[in-house]
């Protein structure tokens, strides 16, 4: 033999017993095994956990690239299940080895391990590699679930309808989308808090999956959807996807469809142009939350701040993007929240937002009655076209009076009229339940925290002596602005006994299954929190009034604060909340 390949020889049977095992003529490869359903078994967890098993399966995804979950999916080949529609029949297989490829046949043998939720083999001592053969049949299945879709844990399926994009808020940070089998509507929009409200949103939250990108990465770039990128246009809440198929994962307690190929995207939620400007003579009335409009000293510096903007460009960015939503649907009068409390000075956020939006502004001003709070409420105009008439105010005592945000009244008429209207401009107490205590916590009803508190501000507005002042020539009052709130929840309600009506949902109302016009996603679930209420004087001069869904819907990795930058972005984003716009007759 020659010395060259004596050496060789050598080295090969030297380097032998570390490499990975693979299927021989002598391989265990068909021989007895543990069935995966056995494995699985019919519960949440399996009754094999800390056993070490050997299984034979075809591996129908692979997820050990870089930023994967470092293992694959193992599925019994369908002539080898048990028939059984109760068990699950894969697993996944949790490794580092770099043994087989999709559609291969293995023989694999580890320990059983539930890892929050998830069962798995961990602790792999083998993988005998066994030919390539047919991937199992993927599994027709529809949202929503009709039993928990335990069974069908790691297995391939495939969805028979077109699933509606109901959350997008995680695209960019984990490159997930929420997605049900139609829009979700948040139940208190049409139903009267309580026991039934809260399990229809736990019914709404448990019948969607999350389309993943079968990766664990945080900030995941190119966001993998949709296919061709975000540069291409949008995905928008209210989009649809079809021909969705591929492995059913739980992971971080949510069910997720890791996608065998790019499913379509189809552009059912189209971005809409902003509303015609308004007819003939009518005044239009315009309310934004601004998303914490704070603008350092108002020169560039004092940056980052306590909300919104890090940064002087940052800033410019968002008021750029908030003057493009302003100014697109032509409004006369502009009543605006999460504006920065810093006063009426030239430097001042609301007067860096009036001279942003030009010339013809102006700003209501209230020195020394704003309240405590970081943010207020606001009210700007075109002088051009309407005047201020009498003196603004501000409701500055009950529970506004503490941590409050105080509504703020002016009245208005056209400069060449006399009729005037007036304009409140509220700021209920948020949702969040930082610092909830007693009532104020979660009543478990739908309302989230706080109910009780946004109750009593809204009863005191209602009760305002100021509000409804019906001098010789009011049309009557307009309450504008974020309340926080949806439809049916204790604030509007008590609103409306008090005779103020939704004139959003007067023209466009919200039922279980339809609600064309909201402000707001939370969660996955779209309702109003913000409103435009008509005192009963006033209701017969409104000629309409109309949700613009240019932000809500918008993924957040289109927000200002974003480093991800769309050429020709627009005023898609510019908030969190839609704007409310209203016409009347003065």
């Amino acid at each position: 033999m020659n010395s060259k390949i004596r050496r060789y020889s050598y080295l090969y049977f030297l380097i032998l017993p570390f490499l990975p095992m693979a299927a021989t003529a002598e391989s265990a490869c068909g021989k007895p095994a543990t069935p995966i359903s056995e494995v699985q078994g019919t519960g949440p967890a399996s009754l094999l956990t800390g056993k070490t098993v050997t299984v034979e399966g075809i591996l129908t995804q692979d997820s050990r690239s870089e930023g994967g979950f470092g293992g694959f999916y193992l599925q019994q080949a369908d002539h080898q299940t048990d028939n059984d529609p109760t068990t699950s029949e894969a697993l996944f297989v949790y490794t580092d080895r770099k043994v087989g490829k999709t559609g291969m046949r293995l023989r694999v043998t580890g320990k059983v391990k539930e890892y929050h939720g998830l069962t798995e083999l961990v602790a792999v001592r083998t993988i005998d590699m066994c030919g390539q053969e047919a991937l199992p049949a993927a599994i027709p299945v529809t949202l929503p679930w009709t039993v928990d879709p335990e069974h069908l844990e790691n297995m391939r399926v495939t969805f028979r309808q077109p699933l509606t994009v109901v959350d997008n808020y995680n695209l960019d940070r984990y490159g997930e989308l929420a997605l049900a089998g139609a829009d979700q509507i948040q139940p208190t929009e049409y139903l009267t808090p309580g026991e039934s409200a809260h399990r229809a949103s736990l019914r709404n939250r448990q019948n969607r999956v999350l389309l993943d990108d079968n990766r664990s990465i945080r900030n995941p770039r190119p966001i993998p959807w949709p296919p061709e990128g975000l540069s291409s246009g949008s995905v928008r809440a209210g989009d649809q996807i079809t021909g969705l198929t591929g492995v059913l994962d739980f992971r971080f307690d949510a069910w997720r469809i890791q996608p065998a190929r790019e499913p379509v995207f189809l552009d059912t939620n189209e971005r809409e142009p902003a509303p015609e400007s308004p007819p003939g003579d009518s005044v239009r009335i315009m309310a934004l939350n601004l998303g914490n409009f704070f603008n350092g000293d108002g020169r560039g510096g004092e940056f980052p701040t306590t909300r919104g903007a890090k940064t002087w460009a940052e800033f410019q960015r968002q008021q750029q993007r908030l003057v493009q939503t302003l100014m697109a649907p032509d409004p006369d009068i502009l009543a605006v929240t999460e504006l920065e409390n810093d006063g009426y000075g030239p430097h001042s956020s609301i007067a860096s937002l009036a001279d942003a939006l030009g010339s013809p502004w102006r700003f209501v001003s209230t020195p020394g009655q704003d309240g405590d709070d970081e943010i207020r409420t606001g009210l700007l105009y075109r002088g051009d076209r309407v005047r201020m008439i009498g003196e603004p105010e501000r409701l500055a005592g009950g529970p506004f009076a503490s941590a409050g945000r105080p509504p703020l009244a002016q009245d208005f008429s056209r400069v060449d009229g006399e009729t005037t209207v007036q304009v409140i401009v509220p700021h209920l107490k948020s949702k969040s339940c930082r610092g909830a205590r007693g009532d104020n916590r979660d009543q478990a009803d739908g309302q989230g925290c706080y109910a009780s508190r946004r109750t009593d501000e809204a009863q005191a507005l209602a009760e305002w002596p100021g509000i409804g002042k019906e001098g010789p020539n009011s049309a009557g009052t307009l309450i504008i602005g974020d309340l926080n709130s949806y439809a049916r929840e204790h604030p509007i309600t008590m609103l409306a006994r008090a005779g103020f009506v939704s004139m959003v949902h007067h023209f466009h109302p919200c039922t279980e299954t339809s609600c064309r016009q909201y402000t707001y996603r939370y969660r996955g679930e779209k309702g109003s929190l913000d409103y435009a209420l008509a005192s009963e004087t006033l209701k017969p001069r409104i000629v309409g009034a109309r949700i613009w869904l240019v932000n809500a819907d918008e993924p957040r990795v289109f927000g200002y604060q974003s480093d991800y930058v769309v050429d020709g972005q627009g005023p898609w984003r510019s908030s969190d909340h839609n704007p409310v716009i209203v016409d009347l007759e003065l």
